[in-house]
């Protein structure tokens, strides 16, 4: 996987999951979520936990981040090559 560490814009869907992501101008939509995992972030920066996703959009095979702190930003970790 190929590291991106970009802010992007999630929607969500009932229950907290990601639904849809935007990136580089196009939406992908999330067909299924294949993975999810708790991050303690990185303490010595004062970063927030996250809550990990690794998600199937199309083609796209994404690792998305969610920080675990009110209204929270969306990152995009990784994609698959």
């Amino acid at each position: 996987m190929r590291a991106i560490q970009q802010e992007v814009s999630v929607t969500i869907q009932q229950g907290g999951l990601p639904r849809q992501l935007y990136w580089q101008g196009r939406g992908h939509t999330v067909q299924v979520v294949l993975d999810t995992w708790r991050s303690g972030g990185r303490w010595w920066l004062d970063e927030p936990t996250r809550e990990c996703y690794l998600v199937q959009a199309g083609p796209l095979v994404a690792e998305l981040h969610h920080e675990d702190v009110p209204g929270g930003r969306w990152w995009l970790a990784r994609v698959q090559d």
